[in-house]
Formats: C-alpha cells, structure tokens, sequence
C-alpha cells in the first residue's frame, strides 16, 4: 500500500467474482438472460472474468464502449442509451461485424432509422416504468404503437422487445421497498409483453437495476436482466441493502 502515491483503483479479484457468479447464478436459476452492464468497469480484463460464469452477451452505454468491447470478442453487444443520429455511420460499421441492438425512445429517432439504417441491427424501445428519465411511458400505447409502425418499414431493423431501467429503486429506503418497485415494475412489464404478443410473439422485457437485481429471487415475467454496479458494488449500495460489507 506504501508505494501507492496517487489515486489508484484496488481490487480484490475474489470478492468481484463472487459478485458475478451469485448474479449469473441468480438468472440461471430464474431461466432468464444475463446481459451484465459493462459500464461499471469498463475494462476488457475484467470483462474477461465474465466469461467464466457463461457470460455472452453484454450491455454498454455509449458506441464508443461498444467498439472497445468488440475489440475484447464481445459479439452480442446491448448499447443501453438512446441512439445518437449522428453516430449512425458508425453504428452500421460495428454491427457489420457483430449483433448490436440499439436503443429507441422516440419516434423522430425512429423515423431516422428506418429511413437511413442499412445494416442489420436488433431494436429495443425504452420504456419508462416511474423512474421520469428517459423513455416512453409505459402507458402510452399510442406512442409505442406508432414507433413499432414506423420501425417496420425497413427489414434491417428487427424488434427485439421493451427495455426498461428501474432507477426509483435507487430512492428506496429499505430492501422491502425496492421488492416493492420491482414487484410493481415486473408485473407491468408482463402486461405490456402481453398486449404486444399477437403481434410481435418474439418480443422480450429486459430489466436492469442493481438494487432490483440484488433483492430480488423471483423475475417472473421477466426476460433478460442487466444490472452494472453489482460487480464492485459501493457505499449507496449497501446503504440500500443491496449488498452486505
């Protein structure tokens, strides 16, 4: 510890894998999809370490971490933001390479897409669950009716379901109350998957919060998980009750 003279990240590399495989084995357990959030870390070193517990798909947050990971072998890549129209040159070259699905939250983006998207890409729609950040309301047939109309006009976007991010749970005051939230948002989620069935009988619900993640064993109704923070953890974490010292 001595020789350490300036800021420096220190891992204890048993305790990050005991993170991982209690998370991989949680969704194994549910029969769920595991689509870990890489933006916690962001190292391909440590992205290795997922391999280990059958990690093979991931979630990003911006393209620029896409392609870092594409370098590293990540080829089902999840870029977990609202698309960026002036990166949409790049994001044709990435997913010329790899499976990359992108990220909708309006329908001017997805009149953007469908008229300039020449490279097979999967598409998620963001959809707002409480949280009031980003999103369509979960309530708002109108709104994802209307971008699933608009997303079919090109055969190189291909609709992969609703993703949402529980952020409320991170307002939570006890455990208790993120089951809460979670129960809450499962339950719509699974009522939304279910009103789009006929239609788009492929379509998944993805999630992705640690606290929900963490206190959570039931995901009934859910498809996919994609928590981050999980892998180091921290202070608001376990002041949460989402992980223990």
């Amino acid at each position: 510890m001595l020789s350490i003279i300036r800021p420096t990240l220190i891992l204890d590399e048993e305790r990050v894998r005991e993170n991982i495989e209690r998370m991989a084995r949680k969704a194994k357990h549910n029969a769920i999809g595991f689509r870990p959030h890489f933006k916690t870390h962001q190292s391909a070193e440590i992205g290795g370490w997922f391999r280990d517990y059958g990690v093979k798909k991931i979630t990003v947050s911006s393209l620029q971490m896409a392609c870092y990971f594409a370098e590293s072998g990540w080829d089902d890549i999840t870029i977990a933001f609202p698309v960026n129209v002036c990166e949409l040159d790049q994001m044709q070259n990435l997913a010329s390479t790899v499976r990359l699905n992108l990220l909708v939250s309006s329908s001017e983006t997805a009149d953007i897409l469908a008229r300039d998207i020449k490279t097979d890409s999967g598409i998620f729609i963001e959809i707002d669950t409480g949280y009031k950040r980003s999103g369509i309301d979960i309530n708002d047939m109108a709104s994802l009716e209307k971008i699933l109309v608009r997303l079919g006009k090109n055969k190189h976007l291909h609709f992969e379901g609703f993703l949402t991010h529980t952020g409320q749970t991170y307002l939570a005051a006890v455990p208790d109350q993120i089951r809460s939230i979670s129960t809450e948002t499962f339950a719509q989620l699974t009522k939304l998957k279910e009103y789009f069935h006929s239609a788009y009988p492929h379509a998944i619900v993805s999630v992705g919060d640690t606290p929900g993640c963490s206190v959570m064993d039931n995901f009934t109704g859910i498809d996919e998980i994609r928590p981050g923070n999980f892998v180091f953890y921290d202070l608001m974490q376990l002041q949460l009750g989402a992980c223990r010292p």
